[in-house]
C-alpha cells in the first residue's frame, strides 16, 4: 500500500468521518489507521474479504467526493502554507505569532 495514499485517506477520514456509515468508519479506520488486513477485518466482523475490499473501495471514492465538493483537506494544506510563510517572515511579530497561534488552534480541535 503506497504511504502517500495512506496518509491521504487517513487525512480525509479526519476531516469527513462523521459522514460515514459506522460500518465504513470501522472498516478504513482498521485499515487505514490501524494497519489491519482485509483478512484481519473480515475475521474481525465475520464477513468476507471481498466485502470488505468492496467497502472500504466505496468509502474511499465517498471520502474523495467530499473533498471534491467541501475542499476542507486542501483549505487545510493551505491555510497551514499561509500561516507558515506568515510566521517565518514576521517571527518577531508577537501580536501577529500569538493571533496565528490561536487560528491554528482553532483548526486542531
Amino acid at each position: 500500500m503506497e504511504i502517500e495514499k495512506t496518509n491521504r485517506m487517513n487525512a480525509l477520514f479526519e476531516f469527513y468521518a462523521t459522514l460515514l456509515t459506522e460500518k465504513q468508519m470501522n472498516y478504513v479506520e482498521l485499515y487505514y489507521a490501524d494497519d489491519y488486513s482485509l483478512a484481519e477485518i473480515a475475521e474481525e466482523y465475520n464477513i468476507s474479504r471481498q466485502a470488505v475490499y468492496d467497502n472500504i473501495k466505496r468509502t474511499e471514492k465517498v471520502l474523495e467526493t467530499y473533498e471534491t465538493k467541501l475542499h476542507m483537506y486542501s483549505d487545510y494544506i493551505v491555510r497551514e502554507q499561509i500561516f507558515e510563510e506568515i510566521l517565518a517572515k514576521y517571527a518577531d511579530d508577537t501580536y501577529l505569532v500569538d493571533k496565528i497561534t490561536i487560528l491554528q488552534s482553532l483548526e486542531n480541535e
